[in-house]
């Protein structure tokens, strides 16, 4: 068989041991760890926009067929509702869809059975995972590592098939690790973090406000020496300062006055700006700011608008991703024409608008009984091409 590339692919790739690119987002000078800890474990926002993301695609059932053939029994439904010892259908491909909002990455891997079938199937932390490029710019291999030791998948140079799937988002400067979301949101989810540690500083200082030292000698020099006004300056910059020390009341020596010049939060629109960082957020994760409670959007009538858009512009093409690159990559282990598809019917949110396509295909008189079902996404029946 002739071994295909891009024209442009000697230009990726270089050196067959050259390695490109990091093995994490790269944001900020921040890796991955203290991405996944600062964006998801301590932003409620995006903890939350990941969460709704992949359990509301995880939970959705799959569905094979062969040909226009529905088949309610195969040895890959089997796989699939239990990929592997540890989790089953929906643990496994929420796992998945959250590594891939939260790094941009996400990997997976086939365990070949003794019969040369796919038997187990595993999702990989994609902080492990690093891509060697060959000489035509494709990947060589995946390396995994943990603790000090690597473990490294081939890929076939021919048709580029491996152990192991690459889910990636789109990057515009990156060849071969994707864009996380969380990239795009980085200064937003900063702020909200800060807002959020300076409110708890404030109400753990007693929330007093904020002024200005101001030296009022009764006698003497009328100001501060050097050697008085440097130690007064230190102990304001290590005792007063930061969100830690917000509010510290302060102990003032003769003649020192203290003279409040903070603004109050309506002055300072700071519950407003934490708002907008929250928005911001939810928009670069493709959830609605309506569905997690965030004031001032009113872009959708009501709650099931913002469901329906949130299935449609972000849900259903990030499953497509998953679908079609399973269809290539593990369905054809146990044979051709078969397509495995998600089961949108099973969807809540989207029922209304199945039933009201199922209503305007009933009435379309000029179609045949299987033009109606084809455009359903059924299979023919015997004697449904005749129009009655």
């Amino acid at each position: 068989m002739e071994q295909k590339e891009s024209s442009v692919g000697h230009l990726l790739g270089g050196s067959e041991t050259l390695w490109v690119g990091l093995n994490e987002p790269r944001w900020s000078g921040r890796n991955y760890h203290s991405l996944a800890d600062e964006g998801y474990g301590k932003n409620v926002i995006t903890h939350r926009a990941v969460r709704i993301l992949s359990e509301s695609a995880g939970s959705v059932p799959l569905v094979l067929f062969r040909g226009d053939q529905k088949l309610k029994h195969h040895p890959l439904l089997d796989l699939l509702k239990r990929p592997n010892p540890a989790q089953g259908r929906t643990a496994f491909f929420e796992t998945a869809y959250a590594y891939l909002n939260i790094a941009g990455n996400s990997y997976l891997e086939v365990v070949m059975g003794g019969d040369g079938v796919p038997a187990e199937l595993y999702t990989l932390r994609p902080d492990r995972m690093k891509i060697i490029p060959g000489a035509s710019g494709w990947p060589k291999a995946y390396v995994y590592s943990l603790s000090g030791q690597e473990h490294q998948f081939s890929v076939d140079p021919v048709n580029g098939k491996s152990p192991v799937l690459h889910l990636k988002t789109f990057h515009p400067t990156d060849d071969y690790y994707g864009m996380s979301p969380l990239e795009a949101a980085a200064y937003s989810i900063d702020i909200h973090n800060a807002a959020s540690s300076w409110n708890k500083a404030l109400l753990d200082n007693s929330a007093r406000p904020s002024g200005a030292l101001v030296f009022e000698p009764k006698e003497g020099n009328s100001v501060l020496s050097r050697e008085q006004f440097d130690r007064l300056k230190e102990e304001m910059e290590e005792n007063f300062q930061g969100t830690r020390n917000a509010r510290r009341p302060l102990l003032l020596e003769g003649g020192l006055k203290w003279q409040q010049m903070a603004f109050s939060p309506a002055d300072m629109d700071f519950i407003n700006a934490k708002n907008v960082s929250a928005r911001e957020i939810a928009l670069a994760f493709g959830v609605p700011p309506m569905m997690m409670s965030i004031p001032g959007d009113n872009t959708y009538s009501n709650y099931q608008e913002a469901n329906k858009s949130l299935w449609r512009t972000t849900l259903m093409p990030m499953m497509d991703k998953m679908m079609s690159s399973l269809n290539y990559w593990l369905t054809p282990h146990f044979g051709d024409d078969l397509r495995l598809e998600y089961d949108f019917d099973a969807v809540p949110s989207l029922g209304q608008d199945r039933q009201a396509l199922w209503q305007r295909i009933g009435q379309a008189d000029f179609l045949t009984l299987n033009e109606k079902r084809a455009a359903v996404g059924l299979g023919a029946v015997s004697g449904g091409d005749m129009l009655k």
